[in-house]
């Protein structure tokens, strides 16, 4: 009866990869949720999951400290449990979707959670990081590329690794696939269309990728893989990260600058200037408004001219 979780999780694994479109990281994440949740509850199946049998591996998570915070004796975030029962959510829909008997999947609440803060820099933070690199060789021009890329489009970096060499520098825009297989339009600003041209016009490479290694960073000879793909070139979100991460320490940015962060300032940005909220979310490929409604609150400039003008200046 154990084969029967173990078979219920690879298809519903395979059902988030084929008809949700999930990503491959997404699926990862899940897989890891859920064999944590079996090999603690020790189910057989499906009718054995039970509002107490939640309610156990709930405890037992909120006690678990991760290996950075053994020492200090922290436990798991409050976010990271929800992961966990976000995961079992949508399991417990998968089967319910199937009809399979188990307890609905809205019996399951997350714990409340302090409202996130934002990683933000400054404006002229900002404008000396896409500044930064300097030069005409082709790694510069390649990380110029990036970070103006970034910044005008609000992409996250899983869809910039994505990005191929067919996209139509005539054009204004183009369309990317995000989260859930969504397909959703981007801008170009006229700053990453040049940064864009002057990279491409140094390329010499066949590779289809967008974004790719250069001068020392290429291995050669190519290898396989541990999963048997050939190594193409193409930069990953690791190299992105930190090429971001470089160039923030080389503008002399003291704060933690992430590709993330740089979405965030997209948006802010287009808040600040007047945007609609609802515009914004749709650029940003938030499926629910609630998420972008984070940004609201450090650029509503009328609350701000309401402070100014009624404030008492005693």
């Amino acid at each position: 009866m154990a084969n029967e979780m173990e078979n219920l999780k690879r298809e519903f694994l395979e059902y988030l990869e084929i008809e949700k479109g999930s990503s491959i990281r997404t699926i990862e994440n899940y897989k890891h949720y859920l064999t944590r949740f079996f090999d603690f509850s020790k189910i057989s199946k499906p009718s054995d999951i039970t509002d107490r049998t939640v309610i156990e591996f709930r405890i037992w998570l909120n006690r678990q400290s991760t290996g950075n915070n053994r020492a200090t004796g922290k436990t798991l975030s409050k976010k990271t449990q929800n992961y966990y029962m976000i995961a079992l959510r949508v399991f417990l829909k998968f089967l319910m979707k199937r009809k399979i008997k188990c307890i609905p999947a809205e019996s399951i609440d997350l714990a409340k959670i302090p409202e996130r803060s934002l990683d933000l820099i400054s404006g002229g933070e900002l404008s000396r990081l896409l500044d930064a690199p300097k030069g005409n060789d082709i790694k510069s021009l390649r990380d110029k590329a990036i970070l103006e890329l970034l910044f005008s489009t609000g992409l996250r970096v899983s869809e910039l690794c994505s990005l191929n060499t067919d996209i139509d520098l005539n054009l204004d825009e183009f369309s990317i696939r995000g989260k859930g297989g969504k397909v959703r339009v981007v801008f170009l600003s006229e700053e990453a269309k040049r940064a864009l041209r002057a990279y491409m016009t140094l390329r010499k490479d066949m590779e289809e990728a967008l974004f790719v290694q250069v001068g020392k960073e290429i291995i050669k000879p190519k290898k396989e893989t541990k999963k048997g793909i050939t190594n193409t070139g193409a930069l990953t979100r690791r190299s992105i990260e930190r090429i971001v991460k470089h160039y923030a320490i080389k503008s002399g940015i003291s704060k933690k600058v992430t590709p993330h962060v740089i979405r965030h300032c997209f948006a802010t940005d287009l808040l600040s200037n007047g945007a609609d909220i609802r515009s914004v979310q749709v650029m940003l490929g938030h499926s629910n408004i609630a998420t972008t409604q984070i940004y609201t609150h450090v650029t509503d400039k009328q609350l701000r001219e309401v402070h100014k003008k009624f404030h008492s200046k005693k």
